[in-house]
């Protein structure tokens, strides 16, 4: 409270329905071919991002994840690094780093020699080029719980850096939560994303905005406070066991968010309701084929006629020996080519705990 009162003491507080949306897209190509179905499955070094309980359930002494995404043709990449190490039986750590980034955005606003209107020589060796950037930093941890036996806790400390060349910059922080149980083959998760809600403090360059605003008549920003609101994402999953060498896991997730009516499945002014199911199926637990559907939305036609859109997911995994290669072929929302990407990830998991 002390920390908040100090926020408006100097900054406009607003809470944007997309704020800090980066952090909504997910790591791993396992959780993209499932349609990000995650919160009670996971448990890998990817839970420092969706559900740090399940950190508790690695089975190594060291976990390290990479992944690399291209969206939108290449334009915007999308990176993460993660790190977890166990340090007794009953708790775990981890750090990890996200970046979602468009690099090499022209900066036009020295085109022309002389005055910088129009009427000058244009001249392209002025131009200069940025980058808008956001980033993350995760810090993690998990412990069993001593009390319920099946139980496990995680919390997660998450720092953002948000970056738009030198004309904005942004930092921020916040808070996750999470616990999973086990249940024979029942598994149960539950994630509280930005508990305490997450600070975004933004602060703009207004030097070098001013010549721009004022010839396109628009108001200069003031530096405010961004908060993006909790998130709720409970979810359940089962293993199956289909023949001597064949398993499956089927599991489902809801994610419930409270900053405003969207387009999904469940919709109010006080709640929205993101519905997503998943499966995988291993042979061995050495191949595993992913399928997931999601992101059920209702769409608005030309005609005025309702149609109901589902963004299909396929993932495939190998893993060989100490490391595990993911890969998923996800759909952004839409049929066109060129919004599909392909996304891998690398796993390496090596000492293993007796």
């Amino acid at each position: 409270m002390f920390v908040f009162q100090i926020f408006t003491s100097f900054s406009q507080i607003y809470t944007p329905k997309y704020s800090n949306e980066f952090l909504a897209i997910g790591i791993g190509a396992r959780a993209f071919g499932m349609s990000n179905v995650q919160s009670a499955a996971v448990n890998d070094v990817t839970s420092a991002y969706w559900n740090p309980a399940g950190l508790q359930r690695i089975k190594t002494k060291y976990d390290i994840g990479l992944m690399h995404a291209e969206y939108f043709a290449g334009i915007a990449k999308y990176d993460y690094a993660g790190f977890a190490t166990r340090l007794d039986s009953q708790s775990v750590i981890a750090a990890s780093i996200i970046r979602f980034g468009i690099d090499d955005i022209p900066d036009t606003r020295y085109l022309f020699d002389g005055d910088g209107n129009a009427n000058g020589k244009i001249n392209y060796n002025n131009i200069r080029f940025f980058s808008a950037a956001d980033y993350a930093f995760l810090v993690s941890y998990a412990r069993k719980s001593n009390l319920i036996e099946g139980l496990n806790l995680g919390v997660n400390l998450k720092i953002i850096n948000r970056t738009v060349g030198s004309f904005a910059t942004a930092w921020g922080f916040g808070f996750d939560v999470g616990g999973q149980y086990k249940a024979g083959k029942w598994e149960l998760g539950l994630v509280a994303r930005d508990i305490t809600g997450t600070f975004n403090a933004w602060s703009y360059n207004t030097e070098l905005l001013k010549d721009v605003y004022a010839q396109t008549n628009n108001m200069l920003p003031k530096n405010s406070i961004e908060v993006t609101l909790p998130r709720l994402i409970p979810g359940v999953a089962r293993n199956f066991k289909l023949t001597k060498k064949i398993g499956l896991l089927a599991a489902t997730d809801l994610i419930i968010t409270f900053d405003g009516k969207r387009n999904t499945a469940v919709r109010t002014g006080v709640f929205s309701i993101d519905p997503a199911a998943g499966l995988e199926f291993d042979y061995m637990k050495i191949v595993y084929l992913r399928f997931g559907v999601g992101n059920i939305q209702r769409i608005k036609g030309f005609g005025g006629n309702y149609s109901t859109s589902v963004q299909p997911n396929f993932g495939l995994g190998v893993k060989v020996s100490k490391f595990t290669i993911d890969y998923a072929l996800t759909d952004l929302g839409d049929f066109s080519e060129s919004l599909y990407s392909n996304v891998f990830s690398l796993k390496f998991s090596f000492d293993k705990i007796k």
